[in-house]
């Protein structure tokens, strides 16, 4: 049964006393209503604002347009990310409500991103707004626990564009560079535009890493193994990277005639990495150091087209049909100067081919019906090889072709139904299938299918017909589908400990995959109040809580030679493998607040001071059932975060300053029954200046993580734990922009 919180259950209780007032009312009449058809196609002197546009959306979603894209001059949009309410970056990735990596989803103009698709390589120019979902829709994929992100590139405009960007950016060793054109035209009945980006980056990373890890008689090749010592080893590492791409985002729209149009769009991504670890150990008693200095480089290419056919067939009906096609590919090369010496070098290429469309249909002015497919067929081909001294790690693994194939296909139907100017719904159903298919050469081919079916719910109520407050709430059902390296029963020898045939630890652990996995399915309950002001600001505070079934977790376990999961023949070593751990929920609390000073704060600003403020709080509880307390929270779930922020336009110069502070506390989890993980506080402060040049050009100076602070992370095992503690920087940025 499904426990509510306290908050999400008073809630509630709100809706359902609201409805039963609402039903008092006079019965609706035949004819059109005030709030149903007339909200479906509305005409405004100007273009609506991302508030208006929130308000007015059927399920509860934060926008995020042009403004917000551009106030700190970011260079991409992993930047812009880290700085929205509930959203926190881990890993290079976006992370929703606290929860870790999988559970949001990321899409590209509605469609799931790609693989190998970088978002810190993806220039805020090109892009036109970003959407945040709380909750799936059926016209989506379902993979969506702890939201949507939905990245929506630029159109082709309507009149003629030419905008100009140039920046310099320094954070370590030397300043990077990076800029963007964007070339736009309209003729007649066809528009187009051509965005180019080139970037390049350059930065350090320095960190201390303290291993306690036991040392076992070499001479002992199955439990018990005889405990020599415990071994302490201290690294001092700079990691220095760099690199360079270029991404660009083409598009065409066609107006066949008053009832039909197409639109073509592409995506390209290309460009080099380096990654050089460069370290200094020592340990207690002078044994070889695990860890050696290296030099990794590599490649990565992406090219993407999509095509979107839309007929109007009458005033109440419309057919939307779409293609796309893909083909992603990498390259790495990387070598330990160890003693002895190892070499892993490998290339993989993923090429896929989806297809959908959508057929909707508006009924009695009150209800828009759609049903629709997406299709989606993916294959990747990888060739690995690991050597040391030029002989291969893993005979029979290294050197050999590897390849997997994936299907996808969905079907939906969903219903937007205006039930009374002051009650709207949005009803749902979508069935997704899942079949991933492996085998390595001289392997058996292993497979595993999924099936998924998830129902969905969005009630709002408008507690004035105008819409300046409104109750939200959604009933729905996703689902975290294991990615393919936790599928591929592919084994992967740790770089901690990489002879095979001599014993590791629980912290230098090697890696396989489980084809068994079954995917996370999650029961999701969110309510909300949101409050518009007048002027432009609201305020917004709600809860959720989510069931999770089959929660994944990667656990390791001692395997003895000759076991499936090890790599070694002789000896036994320790192997982490995922598995389907056990049953999670997951609370939350969350507020937002946004507007002018003086319409949040009238007795403390004056109404005309042109500053705007900004602040989110967040707070999260999680358990996972099969872990004892208090610490069994989901995998990088903070307790709480929050974001405080502020831009200010200058009076007596054409100045615009402002800043983002962010912080998250310290926190413990348990992650087994027999492995922990300490995280450090963390704390983010991004402040920015633009000089308003003229019109159509500016200067903007910036400075991400400013006054940075250090991290620290440390892993537990009972043999054991790994203690790293790494420095912040500050990026300092400098760009001149302008529309030609």
């Amino acid at each position: 049964m499904l426990k509510l919180h306290p908050i999400a259950a008073a809630c509630v209780l709100v809706i359902l006393a609201s409805q039963a007032q609402a039903q008092e009312g006079p019965p609706g009449e035949g004819g059109p209503r005030a709030g149903t058809k007339l909200e479906r196609v509305e005409v405004t002197a100007r273009p609506q604002s991302d508030t208006d546009l929130r308000r007015k959306s059927q399920v509860a979603k934060q926008v995020y347009g042009r403004e917000e894209l551009d106030k700190f001059g970011d260079t991409n949009v992993q930047d812009v990310l880290k700085r929205l309410p509930g959203v926190n970056m881990s890993g290079g990735a976006p992370r929703m409500r606290g929860l870790g990596s999988g559970y949001t989803l990321i899409l590209i103009n509605g469609d799931p991103a790609p693989p190998g698709f970088a978002l810190d390589q993806l220039d805020p120019a090109q892009v036109e707004r970003i959407e945040v979902t709380k909750g799936p829709t059926a016209d989506q994929s379902a993979q969506a626990v702890a939201g949507a992100i939905n990245i929506i590139l630029k159109d082709a405009p309507k009149v003629t564009q030419r905008d100009l960007r140039l920046n310099t950016s320094y954070s370590a060793v030397r300043p990077g560079a990076s800029g963007s054109y964007t070339y736009g035209e309209k003729k007649g009945d066809v528009s187009y535009s051509l965005p180019i980006s080139i970037f390049s980056w350059r930065g350090l990373n320095e960190s201390v890493t303290t291993r306690v890890s036991p040392v076992y008689d070499p001479a002992d090749t199955t439990p018990p193994l005889t405990l020599v010592r415990q071994e302490r080893i201290t690294q001092t590492q700079e990691q220095n990277f760099w690199g360079a791409g270029l991404n660009s985002a083409p598009r065409l729209n066609w107006k066949i005639n008053d009832e039909q149009s197409l639109t073509a769009m592409a995506f390209l991504q290309k460009g080099s990495w380096h990654f050089n670890p460069e370290n200094n150990d020592s340990n207690e008693v002078g044994t070889p150091s695990r860890d050696s200095n290296a030099r990794n480089i590599g490649t990565f290419q992406l090219i993407r087209g999509n095509v979107q056919y839309q007929n109007q067939l009458t005033e109440l009906q419309r057919i939307e049909v779409k293609a796309g096609v893909q083909d992603a590919r990498g390259t790495f090369n990387n070598t330990t100067f160890s003693t002895p010496g190892r070499a892993s070098i490998g290339d993989n290429t993923d090429r896929n081919f989806t297809q959908g469309g959508k057929f909707a249909r508006i009924l009695n002015d009150q209800h828009s019906l759609s049903v629709g497919w997406d299709l989606e067929w993916r294959k990747r081909e990888e060739l690995r090889n690991t050597t040391i001294n030029g002989q291969p790690q893993l005979i029979g693994v290294d050197g050999l072709p590897f390849s997997a194939s994936i299907q996808r296909q969905a079907l939906f139907a969903q219903d937007e139904w205006e039930i009374s100017p002051q009650w709207s719904a949005y009803l749902g159903l979508r069935s997704e299938r899942i079949a991933t298919e492996s085998a390595a050469e001289g392997d058996a081919q292993r497979r595993n299918t999924s099936s998924v079916t998830t129902p969905l719910l969005h009630l709002n109520y408008k507690l004035d017909p105008k819409g300046r407050d409104l109750i939200r709430s959604s009933l729905t059902r996703s689902y975290k589908a294991p990615n393919l390296n936790q599928l591929l029963a592919r084994p992967s020898v740790s770089n901690l400990a990489p002879n095979r045939d001599t014993p590791n630890t629980q912290i230098s652990a090697d890696f396989m995959g489980n084809p068994e996995l079954r995917p996370e399915l999650a029961t999701g309950l969110d309510v909300a109040y949101e409050k518009y002001l007048a002027g432009g600001g609201m305020i917004s505070i709600g809860g959720f809580v989510r069931r999770v079934n089959d929660l994944m977790r990667n656990v390791t376990t001692l395997e003895q030679p000759g076991s499936p999961l090890n790599v070694s023949p002789v000896v036994a070593r320790y192997v982490t493998r995922p598995v389907n751990f056990s049953r999670a929920q997951a609370t939350g609390l969350e507020f937002e607040i946004k507007g002018r000073a003086g319409e949040l704060l009238p007795s403390m600003f004056d109404p005309k001071l042109p500053l705007n403020l900004r602040a989110s709080f967040n707070y999260y509880r999680s358990k996972v059932e099969a872990l004892p307390g208090p610490d069994n929270r989901l995998d990088a779930q903070q307790p709480w975060s929050a974001n405080l922020g502020f831009d200010y336009r200058m009076s007596s110069l054409p100045v615009n300053m402002g800043a983002s502070f962010a912080h998250t506390p310290g926190y413990v989890t348990t992650q087994t029954l027999t492995q922990s993980l300490e995280q450090s506080r963390t704390r983010s402060l991004d402040v920015f200046a633009q000089w308003m040049l003229s019109r159509t050009s500016s200067i903007r100076i910036s400075a991400n993580n400013f006054a940075p602070v250090d991290t620290q992370q440390r892993v537990i095992v009972p043999d054991g734990y790994t203690d790293t503690e790494r420095s912040g920087r500050t990026q300092f940025g400098l760009s001149w922009e302008t529309k030609l």
